[in-house]
């Protein structure tokens, strides 16, 4: 029916901020205005509900061409709404597919928040300025210790492991001394938010590291071996640089890149803390290291996470125009971005690149992913990326939902951009994403026995053999 795809069409120009709600119902030329306006109002305002549900449901999982915003309204009408309109036509069909599943989770859902109604569902979401609270996400240095190691010993200090999480509404629930194992990276750690442990003698011992999960999935995305070489284009201040590491498992070679020489002094002491060995730091520019330089002949595989505006950073807020980054400053930014972009796929061994910024503007992110692919004249392509990830690129361009997107109401993290680029000759790395969905440890793992707990108030956190 095309009311319903007006309405996705009108969330997606709100999300890309093409527009208010009002502006973009009255020029999408719509004949009913009046229906549109309020199905896109009521969307909207159940928004972190339906996100709850379709990702619990695994809805985009099963219906692979269902766009996110039409399947978010397709559920509000069938769960919230006043039924399907005109029949339905085919998304009732395909609703009717997954309608048991959908309001199972739904009533789940009120079951955990202890309400009976739907209205209720809003109580916490409905209250303005009430930002969705980020748990304390905690990255275990598998360079120094393994997620077991870690969890006796929290265990051991009376905090209560409730193991792996199936959904976000897990991490929601999350308070006092519960924590549980993230449901996509086997090494992070999910505390509730007010938990502090800056002072925490495992972080102080680079045992753990305090890291946003989006911050994570650069590095776990790249995915290099052992032994292959790494660049990471702009390093400080060295979180991802640690976790390449990690995966690379000291074995290799790390080349990271920073201009700022306070920056990259605090990033050696972050690594030696962490215990890496395998990363070449360098004071410099990136844009002024030679691709046909032949210490980099090898480079397989590079990071970059260039400067960007921050817009996604918990600190900032970009809806207050007073904070948000001008026009004239992000298209220096986008430029900057651009450059770097550009030089780093000139890089000949280069078969996989992550571009990421902790960024909510398009600009700095779709429009520079694919102004690269463009000039790139098919030499590179977006890889198919973590296809049950909720949050996908703005619909920009043919492709654009290859990559992620991360805020703290759709994936509780920090607002992220995150896009995977392989060389094209590359076999479909198909198989790599199906791999890196299974990272995370099979219930016969879990049940193995686990290390006897060590005795006595010192760390006694030694790598798991």
């Amino acid at each position: 029916m095309a009311l319903y795809a007006a309405a996705a069409s009108v969330l997606a120009g709100v999300e890309e901020r093409r527009g208010s709600v009002r502006a973009l119902v009255y020029s999408s030329g719509f004949q009913n205005v009046k229906p549109l306006y309020a199905l896109v109002c009521e969307t909207q305002r159940f928004a972190a509900v339906l996100d709850a549900v379709i990702a619990r449901a695994g809805l985009l999982r099963a219906e692979k061409k269902l766009r996110p915003h039409l399947a978010k309204v397709l559920v509000y009408e069938l769960l919230l709404g006043k039924g399907f309109r005109g029949g339905g036509g085919r998304w009732k069909a395909l609703m009717d597919r997954h309608q048991a599943r959908l309001k199972a989770e739904l009533a789940r859902l009120k079951v955990q928040r202890h309400v009976s109604r739907n209205e209720d569902l809003l109580e916490a979401e409905s209250k303005p300025g009430l930002a969705p609270k980020v748990p304390r996400y905690v990255r275990v240095n598998t360079l120094k210790t393994c997620t077991d190691d870690a969890v006796d010993y929290f265990k051991r200090k009376g905090f209560s492991y409730q193991g792996r999480a199936s959904s976000l509404e897990d991490l929601r629930a999350l308070e006092g001394k519960h924590f549980l194992l993230d449901p996509l990276l086997p090494e992070l750690l999910v505390f509730p938010a007010q938990t502090d442990l800056h002072d925490h003698p495992l972080y102080l011992a680079g045992h753990l590291l305090l890291q946003d999960k989006a911050s994570c999935l650069p590095a776990m995305l790249l995915a290099p071996p052992p032994g292959s070489q790494v660049m990471d284009a702009c390093a400080a201040p060295g979180n991802k640089t640690s976790h390449l590491a990690a995966l690379l498992k000291n074995q290799g070679k790390i080349f990271a890149f920073d201009l700022d020489a306070k920056r990259l002094a605090t990033m050696a002491t972050l690594l030696a803390r962490a215990g890496v060995s395998c990363c070449e730091l360098a004071e410099g520019d990136f844009l002024a290291v030679s691709p046909s330089d032949p210490r980099y002949a090898q480079v397989q595989y590079i990071l970059l996470d260039p400067s960007c505006s921050g817009s996604g950073m918990l600190s900032r807020q970009l809806e207050d125009p007073a904070v948000a980054p001008s026009e004239e400053r992000l298209r220096a930014l986008a430029g900057f971005q651009l450059r770097a972009l550009r030089h780093a796929l000139k890089f000949p061994a280069l078969q996989r690149l992550v571009y990421s910024t902790c960024s909510l503007c398009q600009e700095e992110n779709e429009d520079v992913v694919q102004e690269a692919l463009q000039e790139s004249s098919g030499a590179f392509r977006l890889a198919p990326t973590l296809p049950s990830w909720p949050h996908r690129g703005l619909n920009t361009f043919p492709g654009a939902e290859h990559c992620l997107r991360a805020s703290p109401e759709t994936t509780l993290t920090g607002g992220f951009f995150v896009a995977v680029i392989e060389r094209a000759e590359v076999a479909s790395s198909a198989p790599r994403d199906e791999a890196l969905a299974q990272l995370t440890p099979s219930s016969a793992a879990r049940r193995k026995k686990r290390r006897k707990a060590a005795s006595g108030p010192g760390l006694n956190l030694l790598p798991c053999s």
